[in-house]
């Protein structure tokens, strides 16, 4: 029996697919903790700790400056402590806030903008390190180009009812520039029920049409339900595919563009889940995460870093929203305090940091649930 079988056996698979998750979860999370890390020196804050991991202590060690390096028991996370931080989510203790201006390296007297610098650092970094994989990729392996010709034109499809036609060449949807048929799919998944402008070639003529990509819901492989926008078109499954390996400024500026589909994409589905237009089952939890990982990373290692720079910038962007707790709420925090001039109350930080907590496990509980739903659908034919 081969990785793939073994892979989809729905008991024995949760082996095969913890250790590519905890693997991609540390180095994820390592990368967005030394962005908090490294600005914090540079801006003279000591740092107490800096753990991969919650809970109990398996191995550590003192670097010079004082700092605890930490592994522990719970691998779902890490934090960096600073001086005058009461827990890991940086929330000040009382006292760190009367001595927090005599003390040079006390975080929470440190300027406004420098204590704003050291928060947003962290998904900062995780952009960066996506950036990087995506960048890597097309410098060495190469850019996938599948020319963006239309093959064949399914029957009742968008593409159909908006006159596009066999052996049409797709330039532009709705401004952006189609190279290859990635980008065609890229510019419509997110676009269901959406009029765009498309501009085509046909017979060295250039003609200009709308389509409305139509809604269509799919499973994965794992009974979840994919909503996506499809224009009804197809290629030859055995037409040629070419790979661009690109240079460093070509390949960098890719990367940028793959990450902002990303975010540009998660935007997109927020919108629609507040508006009622998508729903909350699309939701992924940590199962999710970590059989997209354990099948990433069967496909090979340029597969598995793909879901590394994926989940990065999910992770970083996650981080930003304004909710305490998070990153993002911190920011809010900085942003208070600068238009007040001084920081909020601690009950009011108190507050917002339950608040944020529990919005945070809500999102946790919804995600594991369709985790679960999933799971029982796969295991028992549900």
């Amino acid at each position: 029996m081969n990785l793939p079988d073994v892979l989809h056996m729905p008991l024995g698979a949760g082996v095969y697919y913890a250790l590519p998750f905890l693997v991609a979860l540390t180095i994820i999370v390592f990368i967005h903790e030394l962005g908090h890390f490294l600005v914090a020196r540079w801006c003279g804050v000591d740092v107490e700790a800096f753990s991969i991991g919650f809970g109990r202590e398996i191995f550590g060690w003192y670097d010079r400056h004082g700092t605890r390096w930490k592994v522990a028991w719970v691998p779902l996370g890490g934090y960096v402590r600073f001086r005058g931080d009461a827990n890991a989510a940086s929330l000040p203790d009382a006292e760190a806030l009367e001595r927090a201006r005599g003390e040079p390296g006390n975080f929470h007297g440190k300027p406004v903008w420098q204590r704003a610098a050291v928060v947003v650092a962290g998904p900062v970094a995780n952009f960066i390190l996506a950036i990087a994989i995506f960048a890597g990729a097309f410098m060495i392996i190469g850019k996938p180009v599948i020319e963006p010709r239309v093959d064949e034109v399914l029957k009742g499809s968008a593409a159909e009812q908006a006159g596009i036609q066999k052996g049409d060449l797709i330039l532009s949807v709705d401004g952006s520039a189609i190279e290859d048929f990635a980008d065609l799919q890229q510019a419509v998944i997110t676009r269901a029920g959406e009029p765009l402008p498309v501009v085509l070639q046909r017979n060295g003529q250039t003609i200009n049409l709308t389509v409305v990509p139509q809604l269509k819901v799919e499973s994965d492989n794992f009974g979840g339900k994919l909503r996506i926008g499809l224009l009804g078109i197809k290629r030859d499954p055995m037409g040629p595919i070419r790979y661009e390996r690109q240079g460093p400024l070509k390949a960098l500026e890719s990367g940028v563009q793959r990450c902002w589909f990303i975010v540009h994409s998660t935007f997109q589905y927020i919108g629609k889940l507040f508006t009622g237009r998508e729903s909350p089952d699309q939701l992924g939890g940590p199962i999710a995460i970590a059989k997209a990982a354990g099948d990433a990373a069967s496909l090979g290692i340029s597969q598995f870093l793909s879901v590394v720079a994926f989940l990065s910038v999910s992770i970083g962007l996650l981080n930003l929203f304004p909710i305490p707790m998070l990153d993002g709420g911190h920011l809010v925090y900085y942003a208070v305090e600068a238009v007040r001039g001084r920081p909020l109350g601690e009950t009011a930080q108190e507050w917002g940091f339950r608040i944020g907590f529990s919005l945070v496990i809500m999102l946790m509980v919804v995600g594991t649930w369709n985790d679960l739903t999933r799971v029982a659908s796969v295991w028992f034919g549900g």
